[in-house]
């Protein structure tokens, strides 16, 4: 920026913006508050500082010059910008449009976000939210999204996050399956019975072995890597599933497998691209879901 190029007076300027569009001096003055023979000095001042001349006396009233007119589009932004500072700084609101985009798991985009979007939308009705539902990680820094919820942090100059409330991955089973296999009264009454799998079932093998259930790759006849389908066969009573405790909700036909269990700590973060969270709507978006996800 070439400082010294910006000596610009923007009182001479709101002069000639005004008188441009009431189309009169006197009408210019009236509206700014201000004497007709000092908005003429100001509107004088000015074309003296440019060296052009911005209006022609046509009988009683004043017509823009072709070079005024070259002029006045670029001071109407300068005075919108100018109203657009004097709101902010007063600590007024303004409404906030467009669209953000948010990716997440197919777990949390299913059960947890409506309700989060349901209050956006409420505070800020015009603002759109994208949802991108996907177990795998898209890339904020490609611009994929602009907003991410992730169960790990991240390590990387373009990129901010942070850490928010952490939940817990519980066993769940439907009545109907516990009343068709159970009881569950301890770990070994696990050992034959059915669970969701994942395509690459090894750490979910190693963990379940850590809390002390014996079960091997013969305990799972269903395997998937969509959350969303897990889920749904694991509420149809045909196998027991895993889920973060926040997204379970009050599921009647569900409940937890031996409440002795521990749960397994997931952490979560939300993460966006540092230059994004410098735009306003998606600041916004960004700092109302920390707070929902806190407040879960």
């Amino acid at each position: 920026m070439d400082w010294k190029s910006v000596d610009f007076d923007w009182n001479r300027a709101r002069a000639f913006l005004a008188a441009a569009e009431e189309k009169s001096f006197t009408a210019a003055a009236k509206a700014l508050k201000v004497t007709q023979s000092t908005l003429g000095r100001q509107v004088a001042a000015l074309e003296e500082e440019l060296g052009v001349v911005l209006f022609e006396r046509v009988g009683k009233g004043i017509e823009i010059t072709p070079s005024g007119l070259e002029l006045v589009e670029c001071i109407r932004e300068m005075a919108q910008a100018a109203s657009k500072l004097s709101f902010l700084a007063s600590g007024k609101s303004m409404d906030i449009t467009g669209r953000v985009t948010i990716t997440s798991s197919e777990v949390v985009s299913a059960f947890i976000l409506p309700s989060f979007i349901e209050k956006i939308r409420k505070e800020q009705p015009g603002i759109t939210v994208e949802i991108v539902a996907s177990n795998d990680t898209k890339d904020l820094r490609r611009r994929e999204a602009d907003i991410a919820i992730r169960n790990h942090s991240v390590d990387h100059p373009d990129l901010v996050a942070e850490k928010v409330k952490s939940t817990k991955v519980y066993l769940y089973a439907s009545k109907s399956f516990i009343k068709k296999y159970g009881p569950i009264k301890n770990r070994n009454s696990l050992k034959n019975m059915a669970f969701m799998g994942l395509t690459d079932n090894s750490k979910w093998i190693a963990a379940l072995n850590d809390m002390g259930i014996d079960v091997d790759e013969s305990n799972f006849p269903i395997v998937t890597d969509s959350h969303l389908v897990h889920w749904s066969i694991v509420k149809q009573g045909m196998a027991i599933g895993a889920m973060p405790e926040n997204t379970v909700g009050d599921e009647k036909s569900i409940e937890r497998v031996l409440k002795s269990l521990p749960g397994i700590p997931i952490e979560t973060w939300v993460v966006s691209h540092r230059e994004l969270k410098t735009n306003r709507r998606i600041r916004f978006v960004y700092d109302s879901l920390v707070d929902y996800l806190n407040n879960l």
